[in-house]
């Protein structure tokens, strides 16, 4: 009797050693999502509450600060990319400058705001299917989001397409409207690489690959640049060459995500080929998308809307360039924001997929409080350069005046960017994208486009009312989102989480199966 009992102490002893083998070999692959160490802290009575909150801050900082990091770097770089592009445009002279900026602002954004919105479904569910370990469903997941973005670039390319038409129609001067249309005819191939970029990117930010979408960002830069260069200078292919290589340095950056995804070992567990599920329940699937587009679209196309206003001004020419200018130094540091609301997206929808409230109630205290701290130091140097900012673009003093004018609205705008991102990052981690796209219908188009406009318009304040409308809508959309994110039950989001979970968790069939993964 006791042999028996001692070989089967053996034989479970035997058990735990080859189980703790086994998840050390998954580690190996890739660390676990979340730190149970959070939540244990913020439990464990046998300390102070100041001790808890101490040692559960450094944590958190920590955390946030290695996904926002190098996602700001992703950003930032991306965004250079776009804006090398307006840049070597105003060199070309005041109406490139004005065509590029109200081809990128007035036509490209559409398609970015749309792509980048329904990618976030992917967001939510990646984030949250990796916090409860349900790795095989983040591939299904990036292939279903690629074959439903591609199926909607289709139809945008029609908007592409007919832009002279459009910007006609919305009143803009026949001059800019055709010089915009050429640039435009170029970012065509550009709304196909959106459409493969964004999942792919939301899928490695599920799973805290951060780092090599950096570094295959900055490899992108240079040879965009260099491309960039001999189009403009050295084969003077104008505006449509400029376009042309925007969108081929898209395309390279979806190719070297791609391939990491391929061959890195970190993604063995998320990615097990192709497969089947990717088109079925598309419809689904596309619902969630839509609310997730709606939300992002809106507060997207909410600014581009001050673009085509200001194309209706007087002195379109010069007011569209000092806008076009402001425009693209608030979306570079926009991008800052950008990368704490991934970080918070991720940080939530980890923490809530492992049924962690308490860390993911941390998580959003720490990235709301970071990131306006990084806008407000910004916003201070725009205030101090005012008179300077415009000459990275050009050489016009006549431009440079109307960006120093218009530059405390720019500050105020970068300020409340370092707010209301974030607050979008802990939306979309938590899937509350229909709630916000009501909230932000009616704080943008009910409140702040009117307004804006009265105050542009009719009282005659020109640039300067169109912002200033814009910004009391941002303004009232910032409040309310912080309300409700402070008086979120984050022990009900956990059960949500749960629920969302097993409606969307599927059996995985892949086309490539890959034998090593089971065994």
């Amino acid at each position: 009797m006791a042999d028996n009992e001692s070989s089967i102490h053996s034989a479970a002893t035997q058990s735990e050693v080859d189980q703790s083998m086994l998840l050390r070999k998954q580690s190996s692959l890739q660390p676990l999502p979340v730190s149970s160490e959070l939540e244990e802290i913020l439990s464990n009575t046998e300390f102070t509450y100041f001790q808890r909150l101490q040692r559960a801050v450094f944590l958190e900082l920590k955390a946030l600060f290695l996904l926002a990091g190098p996602a700001i770097v992703v950003y930032l770089l991306n965004n250079v990319v776009s804006m090398s592009t307006q840049i070597f445009c105003g060199h070309l002279g005041n109406l490139q400058l004005a065509a590029a900026s109200l081809g990128n602002t007035g036509i490209q954004v559409f398609a970015y705001g749309l792509m980048l919105g329904m990618g976030s479904a992917v967001e939510t569910l990646c984030g949250q299917a990796y916090g409860a370990h349900k790795y095989e469903m983040l591939g299904v997941y990036l292939q279903r989001s690629t074959v439903l973005l591609t199926a909607t670039g289709i139809p945008v390319t029609l908007i592409y397409i007919f832009s002279k038409q459009i910007l006609l129609a919305l009143g803009e001067s026949k001059e800019i409207a055709s010089e915009a249309a050429h640039f435009v005819y170029g970012l065509v191939p550009q709304i196909f690489a959106y459409a493969a970029n964004f999942p792919i990117q939301k899928f490695l930010q599920a799973q805290s690959i951060v780092f090599p979408s950096a570094y295959i960002s900055a490899g992108t830069l240079v040879v965009h640049l260099l491309l960039s260069w001999v189009a403009i200078y050295i084969t003077r292919w104008g505006l449509l060459g400029a376009s042309l290589v925007l969108s081929l340095s898209w395309w390279i950056l979806v190719a070297g995500q791609f391939v990491y995804i391929l061959v890195s070992p970190k993604c063995k567990r998320t990615w097990i080929g192709f497969t089947w599920q990717a088109f079925s329940g598309l419809w689904g699937f596309s619902k969630l998308s839509a609310a997730s587009a709606v939300m992002l679209c809106l507060e997207t196309w909410y600014y581009q809307v001050i673009v085509l206003f200001a194309g209706l001004l007087k002195n379109a020419e010069i007011v569209l360039d000092s806008l076009a200018i402001c425009m693209t130094i608030s979306g570079w540091v926009f991008m800052i924001s950008v990368g704490f609301n991934a970080a918070a997206n991720v940080r939530v929808s980890n923490e809530l997929g492992a049924g962690h409230p308490k860390s993911a109630s941390l998580a959003v205290a720490i990235v709301t409080l970071s990131s306006p701290v990084i806008s407000l130091i910004i916003a201070i140097l725009v205030l101090l350069l005012r008179n300077y900012l415009s000459y990275i673009f050009t050489s016009s003093t006549t431009v440079a005046e109307a960006v120093a004018d218009l530059s405390p609205y720019l500050a105020l705008s970068i300020l409340l960017n370092g707010i209301q991102p974030v607050l979008s990052g802990v939306a979309v981690g938590c899937g509350w994208q229909a709630f916000v796209a009501y909230v932000n219908v009616g704080c943008y188009y009910l409140i702040g486009i009117p307004l804006g406009y009265v105050l542009g318009f009719t009282f005659d304040l020109g640039a300067k009312g169109i912002w200033s409308g814009m910004l009391g809508g941002t303004i009232i959309q910032t409040l309310i989102l912080l309300w409700v994110t402070y008086r979120t039950d984050w022990n009900k989001e956990v059960e949500k989480t749960q629920h969302l979970l097993e409606r969307w968790d599927d059996i995985t069939e892949p086309l490539l199966k890959d034998d090593t993964i089971k065994n």
